[in-house]
């Protein structure tokens, strides 16, 4: 053989006899698989002939029931056989949509029923068609790709064309031209070569099927085509493809081991030679797999997914869905307790509480979200804050919570960044350009994000999720990156008090580190309070006792966890609108509410954001009752919650016998006619004394208590009262200055006459209206008793037992 004849000789392509079989079975499966009397990819194809189209999507158990071997030689040669099938896609499109010029389609594959999980993946499965599932943590920008490329030689201005590219830019090995040897010289010609988008994706192993105590393992995910810009960090996908292997390019970039010359030798005074190829600054050639992707589809359209899947209807949702499993879901909304009884289901093991399940539940069902005429966003996502003492199971409903719900993230506070909360900007180690890699909240998109001691957080990090909790979008700018990602998340989060114990006598904001913009984004507040109570306490034992036994027979729920999860999935779907009647009752309840909380600093201040919680909280209780609109019953039940979890934990309830004693009053004991008084007061008494009263004396008293709201409501009663008469004895210059206690007793017996059916009932309402006046006098300092400074001793004790009160001058009546 000849030198010309040499390099003509290593250009024969081997034929492969395989791939021509599975090529012309293939486009035979194409024109002749039909479905419905008609063929089925018939119409899919023609679509192929518009320029924006070049992907055919074929299902693989139409292949599998068409030709057994065929769907066979497709799983197991799939890489090898995958330039063939595209070939026949190619040559059916020709065929059906009469083209002039042959146009490059492609084959996707869909509803492929091998799966692997990624730490299943190895070299056995290269080559071969599979399916695998993850959670997208990071999207790289789409970059054009070449895959056919056209040369020009230099030498002899040859084209070479279809210069196949393996993963990077392969020049031809020689020039076509047998007379010309060129091996080095070639020019690209852009306009006749072959160009295709190309996106990487980095996925990651769900927490599922994480094992425990392993960092989850990721893979890159090579996307092309017509499925580029189809995925978004935070969404879990089925990815259909191959695991092929390719050049590791970031290894590769690394500079070279620099050539070291080893310690000088004591002895001899002599230098130690290289050892290994390292030092001889050889590079090792590195390689990694990656997944070569043909279809993308998602994994689960529970509790939304994607925007796509939020608009399913609830005809397509039932044929997703068995017979049985439909007519379960119609008896579950034809349940008059459905509310009751998903809430008494949803978390068995955790006894009592039913106030936060009630919460936690329409979290789970959300509000409506809307988009005003000037396109600004409102959400339907309710955010809810925990706060309590240890050991009172805050803990435990948000893993109950990271555990039903398929699109929860549940991290910790403390150990979370600022950028791992959110997203991170960082640098891809291959191309060197800058890329988005999502953080907790956006990996939570469309779900549930748990966040434990939460007010452990660094405030600059809290400060980083306000965007998160109201606009739900995080925008970043940083290292040339200006983005607005997505972050539609329901936020449940966990909180310990200061000091590790909740104090009753002070308010909420002083019983957490949480400042007060990122208090009024959460919808709702729940206390726990670890308090001892016989029953209570009997009860939470014998529940846990019951888990460890592992009795949970007894524990009696009425729905499944996974008729729960199907029920949400549907009654999400339902867009229920205000009616005119729950309307005017939203803004009562607001306005009541705005008044009663005032506009003291140290109190919670109710905004426009809690309106727009009872807007939510009515919304996910009409969707419960799959109702399209919202009636006033929702709205009464969105209120009682709100009340519940906000206005009631401002203040405890008010003790008459705390602190009213000879200490508060600020009488001096030793004062000769404080104790000239105490003993005449004694003496009157004593000769009184019958059998019965020393019976009645053994009686253990009564403890005075009311609720706050009652006692304020009380309070401003009374001063109402003493001020109008101040104001009367100013105007007709009366010198007496004030009300004596028993006048003003008498007034307020007077007022509720009605109410009183007894004598008794008269005299245990004196005693509570005194022990009413005695706290306003000596623990809240809000009336002043005067004393005249007379020497008599009967006057005297005449002021020690009905004082004239006044009201403080500097005493602001906050109405609550």
């Amino acid at each position: 053989m000849d030198a010309a004849a040499a390099p003509q000789a290593t250009r024969v392509l081997v034929r492969d006899d395989i791939g021509f079989k599975c090529q012309r079975l293939f486009q035979d499966f194409l024109e002749r698989f039909k479905e419905f009397g008609a063929v089925k990819y018939l119409e899919p194809a023609k679509e192929l002939i518009s320029p924006e189209r070049c992907t055919l999507d074929v299902l693989f158990d139409d292949t599998e029931s068409f030709n057994q071997v065929l769907a066979t030689t497709i799983v197991e040669e799939y890489y090898r056989v995958y330039p063939y099938l595209c070939q026949a896609v190619s040559n059916f499109v020709k065929d059906v949509g009469n083209l002039e010029k042959d146009k490059k389609c492609y084959v996707s594959f869909t509803d492929v029923p091998i799966r692997r999980k990624l730490r299943e993946l190895n070299t056995s499965q290269l080559g071969t068609l599979t399916c695998i599932s993850g959670q997208v943590v990071r999207t790289h920008p789409v970059h054009p790709e070449l895959i056919l490329g056209t040369f020009i030689c230099m030498d002899c201005n040859a084209y070479i064309k279809n210069v196949e590219q393996q993963f990077k830019f392969t020049n031809p090995t020689i020039c076509s031209n047998p007379v010309c040897s060129n091996r080095r010289r070639f020019l690209l010609d852009v306009d006749n070569s072959t160009f295709v988008d190309f996106q990487k994706v980095r996925i990651q192993e769900t927490q599922a099927e994480l094992p425990r105590g392993s960092i989850p393992r990721s893979v890159e995910v090579i996307l092309r085509s017509e499925i580029v810009e189809t995925v978004q960090a935070g969404d879990r996908y089925d990815f259909a493809g191959t695991l092929i292997v390719v050049p590791d390019i970031g290894a590769l970039t690394l500079p070279s081991a620099k050539t070291e010359i080893g310690p000088k030798n004591r002895n001899n005074d002599q230098r130690d030679g290289l050892s290994g190829l390292k030092a001889l600054g050889v590079r090792e050639l590195t390689y990694k797999m990656a997944f070569l992707a043909c279809s993308v589809t998602n994994t689960s359209s529970r509790f939304g997914g994607t925007d796509a899947m939020e608009e399913i209807s609830q005809e397509a949702m039932k044929k997703q869905m068995s017979e049985a499993e439909w007519n379960r879901i119609y008896e579950m909304s034809r349940d008059k307790n459905l509310y009751t009884n998903i809430v008494s289901s949803l978390f068995p093991a955790v006894f009592g509480n039913d106030e936060i399940k009630k919460g936690i539940t329409l979290m789970f069902f959300g509000g409506v979200a809307k988009t005003t005429e000037e396109l600004t966003s409102l959400r339907g996502d309710i955010n809810i804050c925990i706060v309590g003492d240890p050991s009172t199971a805050k803990s435990q409903f948000l893993k109950c919570v990271a555990d039903l719900s398929p699109r929860a993230v549940y991290t910790s506070g403390k150990a979370s960044s600022a950028a791992g909360l959110t997203a991170a900007v960082v640098r891809d180690e291959e191309s060197s350009d800058f890329v988005i890699e999502a953080g907790a909240l956006m990996l939570a998109d469309h779900g549930i994000c748990c966040i434990d001691e939460f007010d452990k957080m660094d405030p600059k990090d809290q400060v980083a999720i306000h965007e998160a909790m109201e606009q739900q979008t995080i925008s970043i700018t940083k290292a040339g990156v200006r983005a607005t990602l997505n972050a539609r998340t329901s936020i449940l989060a966990a909180a310990n008090p200061v000091g590790g114990r909740y104090d009753r006598r002070k308010s909420l904001q002083q019983n957490i580190l949480l400042t007060a913009p990122i208090m009024s984004r959460f919808d709702l507040f729940f206390v726990l309070l670890d308090e001892c109570s016989e029953l209570v306490d009997n009860a939470i034992a014998k529940r846990i006792i019951d888990l460890h036994c592992d009795n949970s027979d007894e524990i009696q729920v009425v729905y499944e966890q996974d008729e729960i999860i199907r029920y949400i999935n549907f009654a999400k779907q339902f867009k229920p609108i205000l009616s005119k009647e729950a309307a005017d009752l939203l803004v009562e309840n607001y306005t009541s509410l705005r008044q009663k909380t005032g506009s003291g600093s140290g109190k919670w201040r109710v905004t426009v954001r809690q309106l727009e919680s009872m807007i939510r909280l009515s919304e996910a209780l009409a969707k419960i009752e799959c109702m399209d609109e919202v009636t006033v019953k929702h709205v009464k039940e969105a209120k009682r919650l709100l009340q519940k979890s906000i206005i009631t934990v401002e203040q405890p309830d008010v003790d008459l016998d705390e602190g009213v004693n000879d200490a508060d009053t600020g009488m001096d004991t030793h004062d000769p006619f404080f104790a000239e008084a105490s003993r005449s007061e004694e003496n009157d008494k004593a000769p009184s004394s019958t059998p019965s009263d020393e019976t009645s004396r053994e009686v253990p008293k009564k403890k005075l208590t009311m609720s706050y709201e009652e006692y304020k409501n009380l309070s401003n009663m009374l001063i109402l009262y003493m001020r109008s008469e101040e104001n009367r004895a100013e105007s007709e210059d009366d010198n007496k200055g004030g009300i004596r206690k028993s006048e003003l007793i008498a007034w307020y017996l007077d007022q509720i006459q009605d109410e009183l059916d007894s004598e008794e009932d008269l005299l245990d309402r004196k005693n509570f209206i005194e022990k009413v006046i005695d706290r306003l006098t000596y623990h809240d300092q809000i009336i002043i008793p005067l004393t005249t400074t007379t020497l008599r001793s009967k006057d005297k004790g005449d002021d020690l037992n009905d004082p004239l009160l006044v009201v403080h001058p500097n005493y602001v009546m906050d109405l609550i």
